[in-house]
């Protein structure tokens, strides 16, 4: 991230602090059209290195497939990116 691009940055709670844009990724998975993994990993890192550390994902996205995909990209970086999953939730 260039100096003059600062991301801002959210506490939420006591102890949780998270860039003040998430990155929503049920899209990289289904959805909007067929998957392509090497184009959500770069979308993936081009956030990151923006400064967005909050991430969004659900078991459900992809049937699994997108915590794995986040998973890959979370490798070397678990601990600088907050992670919010859904689950529990039923496809009719």
């Amino acid at each position: 991230m260039k100096d003059d691009q600062i991301m801002k940055m959210r506490r939420l709670g006591q102890d949780l602090v998270v860039s003040a844009i998430g990155l929503g990724c049920m899209g990289m998975s289904e959805f909007y059209g067929p998957r392509d993994d090497a184009a959500s990993l770069a979308v993936l890192e081009l956030a990151f290195d923006q400064g967005i550390t909050f991430l969004d994902t659900a078991d459900m996205y992809g049937f699994g497939h997108n915590e794995e995909l986040v998973g890959q990209f979370l490798k070397g970086r678990r601990s600088s990116v907050v992670l919010a999953t859904k689950f529990g939730i039923v496809r009719p």
